[in-house]
């Protein structure tokens, strides 16, 4: 679909009040979104069909959207038909990764967390779906080995590592977790903080969320203790630590095959070879940490 069709496609949409005006928003790795605005209001366009290939299907995303709507976490759903999704727009910043690494910040981005583990299944309708990393990672390899990506040769290699990884993480706790904590998916309009994109939310292990929020923010050690702490509500045994500490592992290879899949199958324009390489420089990091642990 070209540009032209695509704002032809939005314009037709009967939600609008008046003439309106259609940017596009950057910094969306896995959409295409746009700042719509009408004689009223402002509103956020997501344009996006199912990705299989990304364990992305818009039902869960809708449906985890407007749960968490309702849970005070997100933005109002206001229109979703077809690849199209309209959601309420919030005059806010986006969060960086040194914002979410502040003293004041990093707890009320937890409790963030927290009440979308446990407040958003509340008001989930609807089939739901589980984010296992484990299935997704080798979801992942045998794309890359169908495709005949450039990765094949590292494909063994990452996949003995996340075998070992789900062994090591487990016994597993079930939570509903958003299972994407970039700095990017989390906004602050001044008073509060509002939860985004929930493309890859599903049922997962509390634990995914929380190495990820470390690895994707640069967490320190310390930060990371603390993490832990506050959200377990007790002193970090030997046990809990090494099972997060496989998850994250865990977070950052899914994030590295992520890449190398959309290295071969996106059409946005963003540098993923570039972001690939980080990611797998930061899981063999991790890893090396984790099995001298």
């Amino acid at each position: 679909m070209t540009e032209a069709e695509l704002h032809s496609q939005i314009g037709a949409l009967s939600l609008w009040n008046g003439q309106i005006s259609i940017e596009p928003l950057t910094g969306g790795i896995t959409n295409e979104n746009y700042l719509v605005q009408d004689d009223v209001s402002k509103y956020v366009v997501r344009v996006g069909d199912d990705i299989p290939l990304h364990q992305v299907m818009r039902f869960n995303e809708l449906a985890a959207s407007r749960a968490a709507h309702c849970a005070g976490l997100s933005p109002a759903v206001l229109h979703a038909s077809g690849n199209l999704t309209v959601l309420e727009y919030v005059e806010s910043r986006t969060l960086r990764p040194e914002d979410v690494r502040a003293a004041d910040m990093l707890p009320r981005v937890l409790e963030l967390v927290k009440r979308c583990h446990t407040e958003v299944p509340k008001y989930l309708k609807g089939p739901a779906l589980v984010f296992w990393v484990f299935h997704v990672i080798r979801d992942y390899a045998s794309t890359l080995q169908e495709r005949n990506s450039v990765y094949v040769p590292l494909l063994g290699q990452l996949l003995d590592a996340a075998n070992m990884l789900e062994a090591a993480a487990g016994p597993f706790d079930i939570v509903f977790g958003h299972n994407d904590l970039l700095s990017g998916n989390i906004l602050d309009d001044g008073k509060r903080l509002w939860l985004i994109d929930f493309d890859y939310a599903g049922f997962n292990s509390p634990l995914f969320d929380l190495g990820g929020l470390a690895s994707n923010n640069g967490l320190a050690p310390d930060q990371e203790e603390w993490l832990l702490e506050s959200y377990f509500e007790g002193p970090v045994g030997d046990e809990l630590r090494h099972r997060y500490s496989a998850m994250k592992c865990a977070s950052l290879l899914r994030e590295t095959m992520w890449s190398m899949v959309s290295e071969i199958t996106s059409r946005i324009d963003f540098d993923y070879a570039a972001y690939t390489e980080e990611n797998l420089s930061g899981f063999r990091a991790a890893l090396d940490e984790f099995r001298m642990s």
